[in-house]
């Protein structure tokens, strides 16, 4: 039976995965830098390279470990090969060929989005194809048409800040710790002046792009005019929350009309947010759809996802042993070049 072993290291996480065909993810192993970042305010990417040479051999033996397979068992590795930081892309890509080579297994470069698009599919319940998807994560916010494996039409993206960047950026603006996002949403939670509105970006035009670095601005001139207390605070969290969340789910509605689509995959790691999680599950029962997610532990980077896109993608074709093992990685990586 097909085992694939997934190699994520696209920024602050080193995640290691085993993909059993009959049993699903078999191990799953991942270390957090939040940690060695968060005195800095972000991801400082020379500390996060260093970090994942440190960890991901480690954790690639504690995963077989926790799999009770031998290297002997797998049938190919799978690794996020971008986008991502260049360094850490690095890491990953020369641990993936270089164990590939050395085993003499198939390898599998695998797009960083395209993991988070199928990470739903490692649930028990999960969309079927054709579906519509609302990625949303700190470096991107798009919608995609998917008709396939590797049949994707991108239908609608940010032309500015992705809207976890615009979470970010918000909460550190309000002095809030790293990483800022869950943060502001649970700060958010405490709001109660139902008075305070923030704009709907984008939404007054036709389009299904986003934009989201004019509600960062306007957030930030509502936090320097308040009284910095914290029930300001709140109120100017969950104004700014609400902004995202009716933004994105106005695009999602133009989008299902558009598509014509009755399923709908939210992933990225603001997919975790409560409050959007609520609005789009209203929204596709007003269309007799449905919603899915993956689960708490695959919404942010994680090694599940890259090794379930290497399973799909082996046994669609069929790899063989390559000739070589090139090292390369692609820090920018349009889904639209890589599946055109």
């Amino acid at each position: 039976m097909t085992k694939i072993l997934g190699i994520e290291t696209s920024c602050d996480e080193t995640a290691i995965a085993i993909y059993d065909e009959q049993q699903g993810i078999v191990a799953h192993q991942l270390y957090s830098q939040i940690e060695l970042h968060g005195e800095y305010g972000g991801v400082v990417p020379e500390l996060a390279s260093r970090d994942h040479v440190r960890k991901i051999i480690p954790l690639v033996d504690a995963a077989f470990k926790q799999a009770n397979l031998s290297r002997q068992e797998l049938s190919a590795i799978a690794y996020t090969q971008g986008p991502g930081l260049i360094g850490a892309l690095l890491v990953g890509a020369t641990i993936g060929q270089s164990l590939a080579f050395a085993w003499k297994l198939p390898s599998i470069g695998i797009h960083h989005l395209e993991g988070h698009l199928l990470a739903p599919m490692l649930e028990e319940n999960k969309p079927e194809y054709p579906f519509l998807a609302l990625l949303v994560s700190g470096g991107h916010t798009m919608l995609v048409d998917v008709k396939g494996l590797g049949d994707y039409q991108i239908i609608g993206e940010s032309v500015d800040d992705a809207a976890g960047e615009a979470f970010d950026k918000t909460a550190k603006i309000m002095g809030l710790d790293y990483p800022g996002g869950p943060i502001l949403a649970k700060l958010a939670e405490k709001g109660t002046d139902v008075t305070m509105r923030f704009p709907r970006p984008m939404t007054d035009r036709p389009g299904l792009d986003f934009s989201f670095s004019g509600l960062k601005t306007f957030a930030a001139n509502k936090i320097t005019a308040s009284d910095g207390s914290e029930q300001s605070k709140a109120d100017i969290a969950k104004a700014f929350q609400d902004a995202v969340v009716d933004t994105l789910a106005i695009k999602c509605k133009r989008a299902i009309k558009q598509t014509g689509r009755k399923a709908l995959v939210v992933a990225g790691g603001v997919s975790a947010n409560l409050a959007l999680r609520k609005k789009l599950a209203e929204l596709m029962s007003s269309f007799d759809g449905e919603v899915f997610y993956p689960r708490h532990e695959y919404c942010t980077d994680n090694g599940a996802m890259i090794a379930y896109a290497g399973y799909c993608h082996f046994k669609q074709e069929n790899n063989q042993l390559p000739e070589s093992y090139p090292i390369r990685v692609h820090p920018r990586w349009p889904m639209s070049e890589a599946f055109s």
